[in-house]
């Protein structure tokens, strides 16, 4: 029996007037994912419906789950809209996708070709009747709370009958909402942060602070396979990584800095850069994965101290969310495993012994003072390397020695000639 995909927006129809432009841009995305397939895709105003090789259909459901603005999509069996080949199909599709041990069902109709003769009202009770009779099993019929809906959804030339509903990933295309730069650590959080930004159309570009041989080379790869994994999310499947060469930063601040001011005053050099370099690549707004209290870089006045550095909006997508919440969102992205890689970074691998958890901006400047940051700021600036991240990207860093930004211009220039 013939097969389709249908595919909702979900909040693009919030858009009003602007409704347009992401629509397109979702269009655009669609036809990106799926070009490697054999697919026929008919765009609708509210509407993607697919025609696809039933061979690929496992991998293309995995695709669209992973663009952003699909709300939700179904597997459709297309039927002729006259109500014996209605019944047939809609018999068979309960056979074929009923959740075991389901029982109780509702048929629900709509009828969206206002020349097919009978209401939606009326067409669902002339064929909830005989659908359920022909079907294998037994089914208990509730119109309030039912564990299953078989949806029938009549258009000029074809009906088209579905049981499950697909969720997508929702927000916004990508995209959409203007470029930011996303503060990456090899941690569980920040991948999840960009992740969230990503779904409310944000285009991102990535920015890493490394520190070989204070950290090891391997917390550096943890954040090339995270990106990796987050290239997927992207309109084009590709994300541009810049790695900061922050040794040097990273010495000075441990030597000079009063040891529970050390993460404090590390995040606000990490700030100053971000912002800089935000304002090169025309960046409007730099993302991380703070989340109030969850340690004690992250309390209220932490980052405030932190941030006062900064003129660009600071979004932090994880700001209320409970770790567990993060965790579990991590592990539906397949970046879990690779963020608890027992590899340290920077921010992590010489934590001070009682970190101060009110910090106060007078004495974080006090401490910057005792060395000339703003010097070394501008020429860390300068050696900033970009890579571009792609999900299958064979990149691994240690075959190129133990530094870190060393690795990535090898591997550039190696990558052009």
């Amino acid at each position: 029996m013939k097969k389709k995909i249908l595919i909702r927006f979900g909040d693009l129809m919030l858009k009003g007037k602007n409704i347009g432009y992401f629509i397109k841009r979702l269009h655009a995305h669609v036809r990106l994912k799926l070009n490697p397939y054999d697919v026929q895709c008919e765009f609708r105003h509210d509407r993607i419906f697919i025609d696809y090789q039933e061979a690929d259909e496992n991998k293309i459901v995995e695709d669209l789950k992973s663009i952003q603005g699909i709300h939700s999509f179904s597997i459709v069996y297309v039927s002729s809209p006259d109500l014996d080949s209605m019944i047939s199909c809609g018999t068979y599709v309960l056979d074929q996708e009923a959740t075991v041990p389901m029982i109780t069902i509702k048929i629900e109709s709509k009828r969206v070709d206002k020349t097919f003769p009978y209401t939606s009202q009326e067409l669902s009770k002339m064929i909830s009747g005989p659908i359920l009779a022909g079907a294998k099993r037994k089914y208990v019929v509730d119109v309030h709370q039912p564990e299953e809906v078989l949806n029938i959804e009549v258009r000029k030339d074809y009906a088209y009958i579905y049981l499950k509903q697909i969720k997508g990933a929702g927000g916004y295309p990508y995209g959409t909402g203007g470029k930011a730069l996303l503060m990456l650590s090899g941690g569980i959080d920040s991948p999840v942060a960009g992740y969230l930004a990503m779904k409310q159309g944000l285009d991102l570009e990535l920015i890493h602070f490394e520190s070989t041989p204070l950290t090891p080379i391997e917390s550096a790869q943890k954040v090339i396979e995270l990106s990796k994994v987050l290239s997927k999310y992207t309109l084009t499947g590709q994300l541009k990584l810049h790695i900061v060469p922050f040794k040097n930063i990273h010495e000075a601040i441990l030597a000079n800095v009063f040891d529970p001011y050390i993460i404090t005053v590390m995040r606000r050099m990490m700030y100053r850069i971000a912002e800089k370099y935000s304002k090169k690549i025309k960046s409007l707004a730099i993302v991380n994965g703070d989340s109030i209290g969850q340690v004690a870089s992250q309390t209220l006045q932490s980052l405030s101290v932190v941030e006062a550095v900064t003129k660009i909006p600071i979004l932090r997508p994880l700001v209320t969310m409970d770790k567990t919440d993060i965790i579990k969102i991590s592990k539906s992205i397949k970046t879990f495993e690779i963020s608890i890689q027992p590899f340290n970074d920077c921010c992590s691998i010489y934590l001070p012994k009682s970190p101060v958890t009110k910090p106060m901006e007078v004495y974080a400047k006090k401490y910057e003072q005792s060395f000339d940051y703003e010097k070394m700021i501008e020429e860390t600036t300068k050696m900033i390397k970009t890579v571009e991240i792609y999900h299958d990207i064979n990149l691994n860093l240690g075959d190129y020695g133990f530094s870190v930004v060393d690795a990535i211009e090898s591997y550039v220039k190696e990558s052009s000639d």
